[in-house]
C-alpha cells in the first residue's frame, strides 16, 4: 500500500526528491515509444504525399523556352502542400540572387510570374485543342465513305407533284403564292403556286428515310422551277421524272415505276390519282388531292406509316393489304 501511495505521489505532485529507478526506466521507455511512433507516422505521411501528389516543377531552361527569352526567365512553378489542401505558389530561383519570400517580390518579378503563367495556360490550351482536332481527323478517316443515313435509305419514295405537294392556278392571288412564269408555245403564262400545308416538314423527314424522287405528269418547263422552289438547296430530292417518262392510256398519264427502281419491293408511289400507279397497284399509296384547305394534315398523317414502311423487306406485302387507307 505504501508503494502505491509513493507512485501516486510522484505522478501527481512535483517533488525535489530523486525518483526511484523504476520510474526512470518507465519514462525512458515511454520516451522511446513516443519517438518511434512519431517517426513512423512521419514516414507514412511522407509516403502518402509522394504517392498521391507529385509536384510539378518547371526548370529554368523550360521556362525560358516557353517565355522565348532564356536570359530573363528565372521563374519556377511549384506546388506546395500545407497538409490541408494543395496551394500553388511561385518560387523565384536565381543563381546569383538569394531567395526571397513571395511576400517581398519585386514588381519585375511579379511581371515575370504573370507572363510565365499566361504562356503556360495558353500553351496548355493550344495543346488540348490540337489533340481534339487530331482526334476528329482520326475519327473522320476511320468512318467509311458511305454515311449512315445513306446506308439506311434502302427504299425509294416517289412523290407526285400537283395536288399532292402543291397546287397551281392561273387565277390566283399573290398572297402566300409563288408566282411562276412559264413559256408555252411562245406565250408567257403566269402561274400562282401554293404549298400544301406541312409540305416542307414532310419533305425534310422523308428525305431522312428514303431516296426521294418526284414523278409528275407535268412538263419540265413548269415542274422544274416548282421543284427548285420546294428544294432550294437540292439536298432532298434525288431525281425528277416528267411527262415524257409517263405512258399515255385513254387520255391519262400512267407512271412506270420500273424507270425509277427495277426492284419493285423497294419502291412506293404517293399520288392523289390511282390511275398513275395502275401498272403497279401494289406499290401505290393514295392521298387525298389538295387545292386550298389551310387545315389539311394529310402529309402529317402519312409520316408514321412511311416511317414504319421503310423497315419492311417488301413494301408490297403491306401496301397490297390496303389497311392503311
Amino acid at each position: 500500500m505504501n508503494n502505491n501511495n509513493k507512485v501516486t505521489e510522484y505522478l501527481t505532485t512535483s517533488s525535489p526528491t530523486t525518483p526511484p529507478s523504476f520510474l526512470v526506466l518507465y519514462w525512458t521507455t515511454m520516451y522511446s515509444f513516443l519517438i518511434n511512433s512519431f517517426r513512423k507516422v512521419t514516414e507514412q505521411l511522407q509516403n502518402l504525399a509522394s504517392s498521391s501528389y507529385t509536384p510539378y516543377i518547371l526548370s529554368q531552361t523550360q521556362l525560358s523556352a516557353e517565355n522565348g527569352d532564356a536570359s530573363n526567365s528565372n521563374t519556377a512553378y511549384a506546388n506546395v502542400n500545407n497538409g490541408e489542401n494543395d496551394r500553388r505558389a511561385y518560387v523565384v530561383a536565381s543563381p546569383t540572387t538569394p531567395r526571397r519570400s513571395p511576400r517581398f517580390r519585386s514588381r519585375r518579378q511579379d511581371q515575370q510570374i504573370s507572363s510565365s503563367s499566361t504562356v503556360t495556360h495558353v500553351s496548355k490550351h493550344s495543346s488540348t485543342r490540337a489533340k481534339g482536332q487530331h482526334k476528329q481527323a482520326t475519327l473522320a478517316s476511320s468512318i467509311p465513305s458511305t454515311s449512315f443515313s445513306a446506308f439506311v435509305k434502302t427504299k425509294t419514295l416517289i412523290l407526285d407533284l400537283d395536288e399532292t405537294l402543291i397546287h397551281s392556278t392561273m387565277r390566283g392571288s399573290p398572297a402566300n403564292a409563288h408566282m411562276l412564269e412559264v413559256m408555252v408555245d411562245s406565250h408567257a403564262c403566269l402561274y400562282y403556286v401554293y404549298k400544301r400545308p406541312h409540305v416542307d416538314y414532310f419533305l425534310m423527314k422523308v428525305a431522312e428515310w428514303y431516296k426521294v424522287v418526284i414523278f409528275t405528269a407535268s412538263m419540265p418547263e413548269y415542274a422544274d422551277p416548282v421543284i427548285d422552289w420546294l428544294d432550294p438547296d437540292k439536298n432532298l430530292i434525288t431525281k425528277r421524272f416528267f411527262r415524257q417518262s409517263c405512258i399515255q392510256r385513254n387520255g391519262a398519264y400512267v407512271k412506270d415505276l420500273t424507270l425509277v427502281e427495277n426492284d419493285l419491293s423497294k419502291v412506293c408511289l404517293v399520288d392523289n390519282s390511282s390511275i398513275s400507279y395502275s401498272l403497279h397497284q401494289e406499290n401505290g399509296i393514295p392521298i387525298e388531292g389538295w387545292v386550298s384547305d389551310p387545315n389539311d394534315e394529310a402529309l402529317l398523317d402519312l409520316l408514321p406509316f412511311l416511317d414504319a414502311l421503310r423497315f419492311t423487306e417488301d413494301v408490297r406485302s403491306v401496301l397490297s393489304l390496303a389497311t392503311y387507307i
